[in-house]
């Protein structure tokens, strides 16, 4: 005859740990995927990242979202295959600092520790100390050095260029701003609210009701969008 503590560990076993696993299944499955294109010295982009999409990070809103960064934006590739960004070669080479970031680093607090440190930077027109960010953050700048050098950067940022080139509709500025991917075109900033919108799980996020739900249809041709047209 099994013992108590027997039992116990078979009820653990059999019935406690795949229920664990099923409910964090279903969790990861009712979250909504925020999806950002960008690029580096975009100051629409890097204000977006700094004072709104932090957002995610600081409220219990991030409990419900899936955030994904692409690093590429409005860059061009040439004929003879080179890169040309709308910001210059610094962008170029942010672009592929973050996407290195993002590959190295794959929790979302620790990448976007230093993404956003970029950004600010970029704000106060200090882009080019952008590697001052690894003394301020705490974090080592050796596996980010190693994968912009090793070509792995390159190889990201092409995956990165292929991704942004397939989106449908097409996207016509950055930031540009998807929840389940459906673009938020010059909404974007009410991005919240969509999210709120879409989410269909059961654990509502206090963010979610505390935020007004109003979701703005801006006209285009009626605004001036904060945005970097391609």
């Amino acid at each position: 005859m099994a013992s108590h503590n027997q039992i116990s560990r078979i009820i653990i076993t059999f019935v406690l740990i795949p229920l664990l696993i099923f409910q964090c299944h279903v969790c990861s499955q009712d979250k909504v995927i925020l999806s950002l294109y960008y690029e580096s010295l975009c100051p629409y982009c890097a204000d977006f990242i700094v004072n709104q999409l932090v957002k995610v990070l600081q409220t219990d809103l991030g409990s419900i979202v899936n955030l994904r960064l692409v690093p590429w934006g409005n860059t061009q590739i040439a004929p003879n295959t080179s890169w040309i960004c709308q910001h210059g070669t610094d962008e170029c080479q942010l672009n592929t600092v973050e996407a290195c970031a993002i590959k190295v680093w794959s929790n979302l607090e620790t990448h976007f520790k230093l993404i956003s440190c970029i950004e600010q930077l970029h704000l106060q027109n200090k882009h080019s100390s952008w590697q001052s960010c690894f003394a301020s953050t705490g974090l080592n700048q050796n596996p980010i050095e190693n994968c912009y050098n090793n070509g792995l950067g390159y190889r990201l940022e092409t995956a990165y260029a292929d991704e942004t080139t397939k989106l449908k509709p097409a996207h016509r500025f950055v930031p540009w701003v998807l929840v389940n991917n459906q673009p938020l075109q010059e909404d974007y900033q009410n991005f919240i609210a969509y999210i709120c919108k879409a989410y269909k799980g059961r654990n509502n996020p206090q963010a979610c009701k505390t935020k007004s739900l109003e979701i703005n249809k801006i006209n285009a041709q009626d605004t001036n969008p904060r945005v970097c047209f391609r």
